[in-house]
C-alpha cells in the first residue's frame, strides 16, 4: 500500500512519498486480514452509486437526495474482501473507497454507457444507485430567466434508459446481481415485482419515509428478498454494517452456484 501522493515535508515539493492517511492504511490491513476468509476475493464486483443528475439549463438539474453512502460502502466492504471493485457513482459528497477504480458520471445516460462497459466482466453486479426515471426533453443552452419565463415554467419530461433493465442482456452469465428499490407504499409488494422484472437475485426494499431509513441518513431499516424465498426484514443498522450483510448474501448466493 501507498505511498501517497500530495505535498511532501521536503520544500514545497510534490509527489509520490507521503504516508497514506491512517484510515487508508486501516483498509488495508482490513483487506489483508478478510480477503482469504472471503468468497469474493478475486472476483471482479460492479456497483452503482448516489444519484443522477440531469442538466435543465447549464446552471440548474433534475435529481434526487441519494448520497451514495450505502453504495459506497458496499463499495469499500468488497474491496476490503479482496474482490477488484468497479465504482459508477454520480455525484456525491462521500470520499471515493480506497482501492476502488472510480467512473464518476452525471447523467443516466453516462451511467449506463459506463455500466455497459464493465458489466460482461462482473462476477456480482450491485444496483445501489438512485437513477433518474425522466430527464428534461430539451435543456436550455442558456441559463433560464426567470422575467422570461414569467410566473410559470413548464417543463417537459422524457423517460431515461432503464440501467438494470436494459442491460440485462449483458451480464455474465451466473454473475449475482443486486438491486434496490426505494418506496413509499407496498414496500414489500413493489420490491418483489422489481425484483422479478429486472432479472435480480437480491433486492433490497428500504422506505422513503421513516425516520432513520432512506436518503441521507447514516442508518437504515431495509427488507430483504430473494426469488423464491420469504422476505426478510432487517433491524435499524448503519449503512457500514447493511453493506457487510448484503455481502455475506452475495456470498452465500455464489457459493450456491453450480
Amino acid at each position: 500500500a501507498g505511498p501517497g501522493t500530495g505535498p511532501l515535508a521536503a520544500g514545497e515539493e510534490s509527489g509520490p512519498g507521503r504516508m497514506l492517511e491512517p484510515t487508508e492504511i486501516t483498509e488495508h490491513a482490513g483487506r489483508l486480514l478478510a480477503a482469504p476468509q472471503s468468497r469474493l476475493d478475486g472476483l471482479r464486483v460492479l456497483i452503482t452509486s448516489g444519484p443522477t443528475r440531469e442538466p435543465l439549463d447549464p446552471v440548474r438539474y433534475v435529481g434526487n437526495r441519494s448520497s451514495g453512502k450505502t453504495g459506497h460502502a458496499l463499495a469499500a466492504a468488497a474491496w476490503r474482501r479482496g474482490a477488484r471493485v468497479t465504482l459508477v457513482t454520480g455525484p456525491v459528497p462521500t470520499d471515493s473507497p480506497v482501492g476502488a477504480e472510480v467512473v464518476e458520471v452525471e447523467t443516466a445516460r453516462e451511467m449506463k454507457e459506463a455500466v455497459e462497459r464493465h458489466i460482461g466482466d462482473a462476477d456480482v453486479v450491485v444496483f445501489a444507485a438512485a437513477v433518474a426515471d425522466y430527464r428534461p426533453a430539451d435543456p436550455a443552452g442558456q441559463k433560464l430567466k426567470r422575467s422570461a419565463a414569467g410566473p410559470e415554467l413548464t417543463l417537459t419530461l422524457t423517460a431515461n434508459p432503464d440501467v438494470a433493465g436494459d442491460t440485462r442482456q449483458a451480464r455474465r452469465d451466473g454473475a449475482v446481481v443486486v438491486g434496490f428499490a426505494l418506496e413509499t407504499q407496498d414496500l414489500v409488494e413493489n420490491a418483489r415485482t422489481k425484483l422479478e422484472a429486472k432479472g435480480f437475485d437480491l433486492i433490497v426494499a428500504n422506505p422513503a419515509d421513516e425516520k432513520g431509513a432512506g436518503f441521507e441518513s447514516d442508518t437504515n431499516r431495509v427488507t430483504l428478498l430473494s426469488l423464491g424465498g420469504d422476505p426478510e426484514p432487517l433491524p435499524v443498522q448503519t449503512k457500514d454494517a447493511l453493506a457487510e450483510e448484503i455481502l455475506d448474501r452475495v456470498e452465500a448466493m455464489l457459493d450456491a452456484r453450480p
